[in-house]
């Protein structure tokens, strides 16, 4: 478990670190038959609004319970072959823990996105 911590976080790091490198100017791109310069979206600039938001936020904990759920699958069927209502209890166990901060994973994204935006505007 620690060899895979190591490995995401050194992915991270080293992502992060190129992001970094980049210059600050924005950066063209020449593609498609007329050849014309096509700036390409900057991290995090998905659009704006409220169906952007929610779109976004039910696709982080979507993804989040979907991987999640292929980890526990794995295990059960790989390491630990435990009792038969293991997989229920982790679905729904799961289902409900995702339901409860649902909420407030979307008002916190509220807030750091309002929060950046008055920041951009000063």
């Amino acid at each position: 478990m620690l060899t895979g911590y190591l490995l995401v976080m050194g992915c991270l790091a080293v992502g992060l670190r190129l992001l970094r490198r980049q210059s600050p100017g924005p950066r063209t791109a020449v593609r498609g038959p007329d050849r014309r310069p096509v700036q390409p979206l900057a991290a995090g600039a998905h659009g704006r609004g409220w169906p952007v938001l929610i779109r976004l936020v039910l696709g982080t904990a979507v993804g989040g319970y979907v991987l999640l759920m292929a980890v526990v699958v794995g295990y059960y069927y790989g390491v630990a072959r435990v009792g038969g209502r293991f997989l229920t209890s982790a679905f729904t166990g799961s289902a409900l823990l995702v339901g409860i901060t649902l909420p407030v994973f979307f008002a916190a994204s509220w807030l750091a996105e309002r929060r950046r935006r008055r920041r951009v505007a000063e």
